[in-house]
C-alpha cells in the first residue's frame, strides 16, 4: 500500500469509497428493482419523540403496531406479514443483521433505536433474493450515524411530557496523513422518561410506581483510507445499549382501556425489563477499478435480557396448577380475578424472570461489477453470508401471594431455570446473485438465493434435544421500463420464506412458511413531483402462526392466505425553485389491503391470535386502510409541519370480534376484540437563533387521540396521548 500522487488521483477518479446500501437515498429509487422507501435525516430528526412506529408511520406498506407508546417493542409488518415483535422482517443496521438471534429467535423484542439514525431503508416485496433470512415481506435497514467528511460537533437536545429529556450527541472529524485518510466518530444517545402511564398503589402498597424507562447507547466508529494505487477502506464500529424499562405484558379491562387508558393495575408493579447490547463489525471494502466494488465484513452481536412481568395469576392456593384462570381470563371476567390483578384480593401473582441471552456472529461478503455484452449493459451483484446464533432461556417464576386485603402473605421463588432451561442454535449459508441488465430503456433483474440452515435445540429440564435442516431457493425477477424520462413502470415476481425456530422445527415439524410474490406500479420524479403507485399481492403457505409471548409450546402452521392491496404517494414543493427562500414541501401516502387466511385453522385452544379463523377471515393487526398527508413551511429563520396519520380499525384475532366473549372457546379473551381506528395529528417547530443553534420544539397527538392499539400478549393497551417538547440543537 504505497502512497503516491498515482494513488490520489485514483481516488479521485473513481470517488468517494462508501459501504454498499440497500438503497442508498431518495433519488436513487427511481430505477429501483422493486418498491423501496428511504427517510431521511430531517423526518427522523423532526419527529421528537424517537418513536420509530411514528417514524415509519408515512411509509406505505409497512404497518406498525405500538404497544408501549414509545416505540422501544415495535411490532413491524411489511405488506401483511405477520408483525408480532417484527419476525417477519429482515432487521439489519448498517446491513449487518442486528435481531440478537435472527434465525434461532426472530421475535425477541427488539429493534434498533430510530432517534440515533441518520436513515432507514425499507425495501419492500423485493429483497428475496439479496436479503434474508426472512424474505417474505422485505427488509429494514437503519443507518448509523457516518462519519463527517471535516471537524463537526452535532448535539440536539428535548425535554417535554412525563419528564422526557432526550440527548444526542456525535462528534467526528477525517485527518489527513501521508498514510492516508482517518476517519472517526464518538456518539452519545440518552433517553429518560417518567412514563404516561400510572400503577395504582395497590392495598398493600407493594413494589413501586415507576412505568417509564430509560436508554443509553455509546458508539465508536473508525475508518482507514490508506495512500494506494486502489482505493480500499477498512472500517470499524462498536455499539453499546443498555435499557431498564419498568414495562409489563399486562392490559387493562374493556372499560378501563377506553376510559381510563393511562391506568395500570397495581400486580404490575414488579414489571421490569433490562436489556444490554453488544454489537460490533469490521468492513474491508476496496475498488479494484472503476466497474467493480467488493466489501467484507464479519460482525459480532451479543444481547442479554430479562423481562421480569406478571406473567399469569391464580385464586387458587399456590402450588395447584390445575386453575384455568389467567390474566386475560381475569380482564374479561373482572370479580375476584380482577381484584388480583387490581392488588386489592387474594391469590398468587406469577411474576416471570424471561431471563435470556443470545448471540450472533458471521461473515458476509458482497459485490457489484458493472460490464457491457456488446451493446447491452450489467450490473452484477453478489454476495455470500456464514452465520451463527443462538438463544439461551434461562427462565424462573418467582409466587407472590396476597391476602385478602392485597398484602404480600409469602414469597416463593423457583429454582433457576426451572421454567425454561434450554438452548436453541441455528447455522446459515447464503450465496445469491443478481444481474441487472440493461436493454436500452428496458431494464431485467432475474436473480437467485439459496440458503442452507442447520438447527438444533437442548432442553437441558428434560433431557430432549433435536435438530433439523432447511434448503431453501428463492428466485425472483423483475423489470422496469423507462417511457419517458424520470418516469418508468416496474414490476417483479419474487418466491420469499420465513422459517420456524429450531424447537418449533425439530419437536413440533412446524414447516417454513412460503410465499409467492407480486408487484406492478409506476413512478416519477420530473418537475419537483415524486409519485409511486404500486399494486402487490402475495400469496402465503403454511403460514407460521408465532409462540411469542402467547403462552404456545412452539410455533404452529396455520394454513394459507391471500394479502393484496394498492400503495400510493406523493411528494411536492410548489416553492422549490423560487429564489425567496421560503418552500412549502407537502406529501401524502396511502395503503389499502385486503389480508384474509384462504383456508380453515384447525387446532382451537392453541392459544394463537389465528385460533378459530376461517376461510375468508381478515388477518389480525393489518388494517384495511393507513393514510398520511402531511405540510411544512420552511424559511431561512424558522419552519413548522404539521402531519396526519390514519390508520382503520382492525381485529386482535382471526375470528374478527368487535369484543372478548365469556366464556372464550378458544380461551384466548382479552386478546379478542376490535383494534381502533386511530386519527393522529402532530405538529413540529423551530427557530434558528444562530447559524449554528436552534430552537425546536412539537406536539404529538394534538387532539389527544386514544384507543386500543393492541391486544397481545395480555389484553388490550392504548397509545400515548398527546405529549409536547421543546429543546435545541447545535451544529459546531
Amino acid at each position: 500500500m504505497a502512497g503516491s500522487a498515482a494513488a490520489q488521483d485514483a481516488l479521485e477518479n473513481l470517488g468517494a469509497l462508501e459501504p454498499l446500501t440497500v438503497i442508498g437515498s431518495p433519488e436513487e429509487i427511481l430505477g429501483l428493482p422493486g418498491s423501496g422507501y428511504v427517510v431521511p435525516t430531517e423526518d427522523i430528526r423532526m419527529e421528537f419523540s424517537g418513536n420509530v412506529n411514528r417514524v415509519l408511520a408515512r411509509v406505505p406498506g409497512v404497518y406498525v403496531r405500538e404497544e408501549d407508546g414509545y416505540g422501544n417493542f415495535p411490532n413491524i409488518s411489511i405488506r401483511g406479514g405477520d408483525g408480532t415483535r417484527s419476525e417477519k422482517v429482515t432487521m439489519m443496521e448498517d446491513g449487518i443483521l442486528s435481531a440478537p438471534a435472527p434465525y434461532s429467535a426472530p421475535a425477541a423484542y427488539y429493534s434498533p433505536r430510530a432517534a440515533r439514525m441518520s436513515g432507514i431503508e425499507i425495501l419492500k416485496g423485493s429483497s428475496q433474493v439479496r436479503y434474508g433470512p426472512q424474505t417474505t415481506g422485505g427488509v429494514i435497514n437503519y443507518l448509523s450515524t457516518p462519519i463527517p467528511e471535516d471537524h463537526h460537533f452535532y448535539t440536539r437536545n428535548t425535554y417535554g411530557s412525563d419528564n422526557t429529556f432526550m440527548s444526542h450527541s456525535y462528534f467526528g472529524d477525517v485527518i489527513e496523513t501521508e498514510a492516508g485518510r482517518f476517519g472517526y466518530l464518538l456518539e452519545l444517545f440518552f433517553q429518560n422518561t417518567d412514563g404516561f402511564r400510572t400503577i395504582d398503589p395497590g392495598a398493600g402498597g407493594f413494589g413501586d410506581d415507576d412505568a417509564g424507562f430509560s436508554v443509553v447507547e455509546p458508539m465508536f466508529k473508525f475508518f482507514w483510507e490508506p495512500n494506494s494505487d486502489i482505493p480500499q477502506r477498512l472500517e470499524f464500529k462498536y455499539g453499546f445499549t443498555e435499557l431498564d424499562a419498568d414495562e409489563t405484558y399486562t392490559g387493562l379491562t374493556e372499560l378501563d382501556a377506553r376510559f381510563n387508558p393511562d391506568r395500570r393495575y397495581a400486580s404490575t408493579r414488579f414489571d421490569n425489563m433490562t436489556t444490554r447490547q453488544h454489537r460490533t463489525y469490521l468492513k474491508y471494502l476496496i475498488q479494484p477499478n472503476e466497474n467493480l466494488d467488493l466489501e467484507a465484513a464479519i460482525y459480532y452481536n451479543k444481547f442479554n435480557r430479562n423481562w421480569a412481568k406478571l406473567d399469569d395469576a391464580t385464586l387458587v392456593p399456590f402450588g395447584d396448577r390445575n386453575d384455568p384462570g389467567s390474566v386475560r381470563q381475569y380482564l374479561v371476567q373482572g370479580g375476584a380475578g380482577l381484584a388480583l390483578l387490581q392488588g386489592s384480593g387474594p391469590g398468587t401473582l406469577i411474576r416471570r424472570n424471561n431471563n435470556r441471552e443470545y448471540e450472533a456472529y458471521g461473515a458476509q461478503f458482497t459485490g457489484e461489477y458493472r460490464f457491457q455484452t456488446g451493446q447491452v449493459g450489467h450490473e452484477l451483484s453478489f454476495g455470500g453470508r456464514y452465520h451463527t446464533d443462538y438463544i439461551r432461556r434461562f427462565q424462573n417464576d418467582i409466587n407472590i401471594t396476597l391476602d385478602g386485603v392485597g398484602d404480600i402473605a409469602n414469597v416463593d421463588v423457583e429454582a433457576a431455570g426451572a421454567q425454561g432451561n434450554r438452548r436453541q442454535e441455528s447455522d446459515a449459508i447464503a450465496i445469491w446473485i443478481q444481474d441487472r441488465i440493461d436493454i436500452g430503456a428496458l431494464a431485467i433483474t432475474p436473480g437467485l438465493r439459496y440458503e442452507t440452515i442447520d438447527q438444533s435445540y437442548v432442553d437441558f429440564n428434560n433431557g430432549q434435544s433435536g435438530d433439523n435442516s432447511f434448503d431453501l431457493i428463492s428466485p425472483g425477477i423483475s423489470f422496469n421500463y423507462e417511457f419517458a424520462e424520470f418516469e418508468e413502470v416496474f414490476g417483479g415476481v419474487y418466491r420469499g420464506y420465513s422459517i420456524p425456530g429450531p424447537r418449533s422445527a425439530a419437536r413440533s415439524g412446524v414447516e417454513e412458511e412460503e410465499s409467492i410474490g407480486y408487484e406492478l406500479g409506476i413512478r416519477t420524479n420530473r418537475c419537483g413531483v415524486r409519485a409511486e403507485l404500486v399494486g402487490f399481492l402475495t400469496d402465503f403457505d403454511n403460514l407460521i402462526a408465532t409462540d411469542a409471548g402467547l403462552n404456545q409450546p412452539t410455533n404452529r402452521n396455520v394454513g394459507e392466505a391471500q394479502v393484496w392491496g394498492f400503495e400510493s404517494l406523493i411528494t411536492y414543493d410548489p416553492l422549490e425553485t423560487n429564489d425567496r427562500g421560503i418552500r412549502l414541501p407537502m406529501y401524502a401516502t396511502a395503503t389499502w389491503t385486503s389480508a384474509e387466511l384462504k383456508s380453515n385453522v384447525t387446532g382451537g385452544g392453541s392459544d394463537d391470535i389465528y385460533s378459530g379463523g376461517v376461510d375468508g377471515s381478515a388477518i389480525p393487526y393489518v388494517p384495511e386502510w393507513k393514510l398520511a398527508a402531511g405540510i411544512g413551511v420552511a424559511t431561512e429563520c424558522w419552519g413548522a409541519n404539521l402531519d396526519m396519520t390514519y390508520t382503520s380499525k382492525t381485529f386482535g384475532g382471526a375470528r374478527n370480534l368487535d369484543a372478548p366473549i365469556d366464556p372464550d372457546p378458544e380461551g384466548l379473551w382479552a386478546r379478542e376484540g376490535k383494534i381502533d381506528a386511530l386519527l393522529l395529528f402532530d405538529f413540529s417547530t423551530y427557530y434558528q437563533v444562530t447559524e449554528q443553534v436552534k430552537l425546536i420544539g412539537g406536539v404529538d397527538n394534538i387532539f389527544d387521540e386514544r384507543g386500543i392499539v393492541s391486544r397481545i400478549p395480555r389484553g388490550p393497551r392504548a397509545n400515548n396521548g398527546r405529549t409536547a417538547f421543546v429543546g435545541f440543537e447545535g451544529i459546531f
